[in-house]
């Protein structure tokens, strides 16, 4: 039986410029305790589906034509076309959080700030399931274990900011959940998070699945969380469904050309050092101009050009009481020791809050760090960079240069895309005014932005566009050394290829040096030359990527890899080992891996070149810059 089934549905948008169809004609089924995948790139019509079905369509939304039957076998509920519905009316109050929920894509901004974790669950038993407040928190209490939620009695009073993502991602699952609804929407629910936090929410939403008997829409742009979770796929572009079947037909056989491209877009470990990605709308990159103006790096490609050397970085958590309580400090950089050498791509990888971002910071000084150096060679040797001041430090702020995460949030949205680009060289005093607008042009050409874009404001560019335009702003000043924080993570898999391989063409033509902050290892493979781990502020294993990648020595590591989904269909998730909620705890780590507090994290040579920190291997430890 099917539980929901989607009828020739048209929808269209009442804008300024007159009416713009997001949804064309879309017809596709989710049968009874199945998972169907509707995939594709931002602005496809996925989340506009989505929000039919939920009734949560805005006032500029219009239903044109079709039908969106949801029924609930296990309630007796016959079919109801939510489409002919007053989407504020009772009868869709009444379906919505009891037949039919959604996992939305930012749990933080999903749940209410002021609301504990117990209420805010609770509320949709209160109002669906006819029990008074004690029934409700002991139901909540009930739904927390099943998301196997830690301390669910803890969890009932605590608040969204308490809870990191992963946690508040499971209390969104236990939200939806509550009502036992017939239909589970799952609107990118793993987007925002690192990827052994993803498997663990995907295990988690198979898992619920089973103990529940209900049907799953699965909205995503990853074909690794496809492969691993769908049944059925349908794959949708510019409101309209270009192919769909089930998952083997789709990936074993890919029949129209837009599949076929975003399957060639998606980076995967088993590529070929030279093979390229395809992406669906290719940059051309012109970095002629750019090369003539640009100072040449002195320092000879393979040496060393940044060192980090028993790097300590703390943050104070709780100050101390008057009463003479101790502050509360978290240690971030835990004698980090690192190398990156001229002309080579590093990328850093690890969860969230391993330290990652705190030492990219530490390395453009834009944080102060407690112990250890960081050392940086402009030609004339390593010198450590917090003795730098005045003409020498704007020198360096000149050398290096920063692309941040979140494209948006990183530009003034009260600039424009000349501003943005231009401030950079008043800043720093570079050029004529006549020669910074020629080299702001330069810069549009070069990341492949029309010229004539110029006088637009962030917000009428797209993701992609807008992270272009930060890479186009850190290239401003011709930095020899670029810090890329997770460039991608926010992007779909087409235009992650676009950034990727415009990033390597960059690094090719105007001799770059990059560490390349990343939670996804397939990225990181397809783009670094070495890898780096990390995990609780230590750096646990280096060597060359496919020497990390294709023989992990470090359990941590290992733990990593595996957690990776990927778009292959022979090569599934072993959820059954992702139970094991140890890899990230050190003292739990097998010998000689095992870390406790005041273990200094020591790294040995374990194979040539191929670094692990095991301090139970005190023969032969070598510290300092080995790494």
């Amino acid at each position: 039986m099917d539980v929901l089934s989607i009828d020739g549905l048209t929808v269209d948008f009442k804008t300024a410029e007159g009416r713009v169809r997001a949804v064309d004609n879309v017809s596709f089924t989710v049968p009874q305790n199945r998972t169907v995948a509707l995939v594709g790139e931002s602005g496809s019509g996925k989340t506009v589906i989505s929000q039919t079905v939920m009734g949560l369509l805005p006032a500029s939304a219009e239903i044109v034509s079709g039908k969106v039957l949801l029924a609930d076998p296990a309630k007796d509920i016959p079919p109801v076309d939510i489409a002919g519905l007053d989407r504020k009316g009772p009868q869709m109050r009444q379906l919505r959080g009891n037949n039919v929920a959604i996992i939305f894509q930012e749990p933080m901004t999903s749940l209410s700030p002021l609301h504990t974790i117990g209420d805010q669950i609770g509320e949709a038993a209160l109002l669906h399931r006819n029990v008074d407040a004690q029934q409700a928190r002991e139901l909540t209490r009930e739904m927390l274990r099943l998301v196997h939620f830690p301390e669910p009695d803890r969890a009932l009073d605590s608040f969204p900011f308490e809870l990191s993502g992963g946690l508040r991602q499971r209390a969104m699952i236990a939200m939806a959940m509550i009502c036992r609804p017939a239909l589970l929407i799952a609107d990118e629910p793993t987007t925002a998070l690192d990827v052994t936090i993803q498997a663990e929410i995907l295990k988690l939403i198979k898992d619920v699945q089973a103990e529940l008997q209900m049907s799953v829409l699965m909205v995503t742009h990853d074909f690794g969380v496809v492969a691993n979770m769908a049944d059925e796929v349908v794959v949708i572009y510019h409101g309209r469904i270009m192919e769909k079947g089930t998952a083997e037909q789709l990936f074993t056989n890919p029949r129209h050309d837009y599949l076929k491209a975003l399957l060639n877009a998606v980076p995967s470990f088993h590529m070929d050092k030279n093979e390229r990605l395809v992406p669906i709308r290719p940059i051309e990159v012109k970095a002629e101009d750019l090369k003539k103006s640009g100072v040449e790096c002195k320092v000879e490609p393979g040496a060393p050009l940044v060192e980090m050397r028993d790097v300590t970085k703390r943050f104070t958590l709780r100050k101390g009481g008057i009463l003479g309580t101790r502050p509360k400090t978290m240690t971030a950089l835990d004698s980090i020791n690192l190398t990156i050498r001229r002309g080579e791509c590093l990328g850093l990888v690890g969860e969230s809050g391993s330290g990652k971002t705190t030492a990219a910071k530490a390395i453009l000084r834009a944080i102060d760090i407690d112990d250890g150096e960081i050392l940086y060679n402009r030609g004339e040797g390593l010198k450590d960079v917090a003795h730098l001041s005045g003409a020498d430090l704007m020198d360096y702020r000149r050398r290096v240069q920063f692309i941040f995460q979140d494209p948006f949030s990183s530009l003034n949205p009260r600039m424009t895309v000349n501003d943005i680009l231009s401030e950079p060289l008043q800043i720093h005093d570079v050029g004529t005014p006549d020669e910074q607008a020629e080299r702001v042009r330069s810069l549009m050409s070069l990341v492949g932005l029309d010229p004539r874009f110029l006088r637009r404001y962030p917000h009428s560019f797209s993701g992609g566009q807008r992270q272009r335009i930060g890479i186009a702003r850190a290239l401003a000043l011709n930095p020899e050394f670029i810090l890329c924080d997770e460039p991608t993570s926010a992007l779909d898999v087409s235009v992650q290829a676009q950034i990727l391989n415009l990033l390597q063409d960059l690094k090719r033509d105007l001799n770059l040096t990059y560490l390349f902050v990343s939670h996804n290892l397939a990225v990181v493979d397809y783009i670094a030359d070495r890898i780096a781990v990390m995990c609780r502020g230590r750096i646990v294993e280096v060597g060359a990527t496919r020497e990390v990648v294709s023989n992990p020595l470090h359990p941590y590591t290992k733990a990593l890899l595996s957690a990776v989904p990927e778009p292959d269909l022979s090569a599934p998730l072993d959820f059954a080992a992702l139970g094991d909620k140890r890899a990230s705890e050190p003292a739990a780590w097998p010998e000689p891996f095992r870390l406790v507090d005041g273990m200094v994290p020591a790294l040995v040579e374990m194979e040539k070149e191929h670094f692990v920190c095991a301090p139970g291997l005190e023969t032969g430890a070598i510290r300092g810059t080995a790494a």
